[in-house]
């Protein structure tokens, strides 16, 4: 048996879901212009208590780890690893990318890829190539897009593209023939990442709560304010 929360705030929205031994029992995703991550807290509390439950009941948390937006990226860890340490729980990361691609696996055949793409700003997005299982075949990376980006891959698979990043980068890789686009948007989301998180409970896969950081990417840079 395993009860386990979730969270992801990866970009601007806030995604939490309560999974008891893989099948999902409750789940919020909000999704606005603005981050609204300040709802983290109410949220954790409603989807606990509307499914019978008190946080104490808990096995594991799980947490987005990234990549993602610095702020929000910080928000997720920093509730997921408060949680741990005062209800002396384990920590679960997944991969914000892999989670994205759990949500549109299963509407692919087994020789499809998939590249999830979180928009960084201009023609950059962060990205990494899974296959039907979910196996990282190229690992996560900051990437620039231009006309010959996975070139290789497209040439001899069909490559789904999935996330903002994908939207703002159709126009690039669309003339490509194996280079298919999901619509609607695909969105991080704590669904699949307590789906995936229950997998990494069955092997007792944790993080060091107490070192844990969020996989950020790049260095976050600063500015001087003008005066």
């Amino acid at each position: 048996m395993s009860l386990l929360l979730s969270i992801d705030t990866s970009t601007r929205g806030c995604s939490v879901a309560l999974h008891q031994d893989a099948a999902l029992l409750v789940s919020y995703d909000l999704l606005a212009e603005k981050s609204s991550s300040g709802m983290l807290t109410t949220l954790i509390q409603n989807a606990v208590t509307h499914s019978g439950f008190t946080l104490s009941d808990l096995d594991a948390i799980a947490v987005a780890k990234g990549p993602g937006s610095y702020t929000g990226l910080r928000i997720a860890v920093s509730t997921a690893k408060g949680l741990c340490f005062a209800l002396d729980r384990p920590l679960i990361s997944v991969n914000t990318l892999a989670a994205m691609t759990a949500q549109v696996v299963d509407f692919f055949d087994e020789t499809t890829l998939f590249c999830p793409m979180l928009d960084a700003r201009r023609m950059e997005v962060y990205c990494a190539i899974y296959d039907s299982k979910l196996q990282e075949l190229e690992p996560t990376q900051a990437k620039i897009i231009d006309l010959n980006s996975f070139e290789n891959l497209l040439q001899k698979s069909r490559v789904v593209f999935l996330g903002d990043g994908a939207t703002k980068c159709r126009q690039v890789l669309e003339h490509h023939s194996n280079a298919h686009f999901r619509l609607p948007v695909v969105y991080p989301s704590a669904k699949t990442v307590g789906q995936l998180a229950t997998d990494l409970w069955k092997q007792q896969r944790f993080e060091n709560v107490a070192e844990f950081e969020p996989y950020y990417l790049k260095e976050f840079m600063t500015t001087t304010p003008k005066k």
